[in-house]
């Protein structure tokens, strides 16, 4: 028997959810899926100017799905470590339901 929403802590798939429920955020996810980058990378890869590239970049921060690091002039993305394998999975699985793998990979 499922346990009641009430006891269940719904709150990170919520968080997860709710940052990936835009098609440019889910690139970059799918982007990051595989190792650290730096933002003119993401910005190259899914054809972004700087400005969107940095507000999707920042949403996925404040969710706590991606953290930063300062490398002189360069600033580096990646999944955060303990949400890696999470995401990871929720993308395989997603994709693989919504036959989208193919447009994940063309990036």
């Amino acid at each position: 028997m499922l346990s009641s929403t009430s006891e269940l802590d719904v709150r990170p798939l919520t968080r997860l959810f709710r940052a990936l429920g835009d098609e440019t955020r889910l690139r970059i996810v799918a982007l990051l899926s595989h190792g650290e980058l730096c933002v003119c990378h993401i910005e190259t890869a899914l054809g972004l100017n700087q400005s969107t590239a940095s507000r999707h970049l920042g949403i996925l921060k404040a969710a706590g799905i991606v953290d930063s690091r300062r490398d002189g002039t360069w600033v580096h993305y990646a999944i955060t470590e303990q949400d890696h394998a999470t995401v990871a999975q929720a993308l395989e699985v997603l994709t693989s339901a919504f036959g989208a793998e193919r447009a994940l990979r063309a990036d």
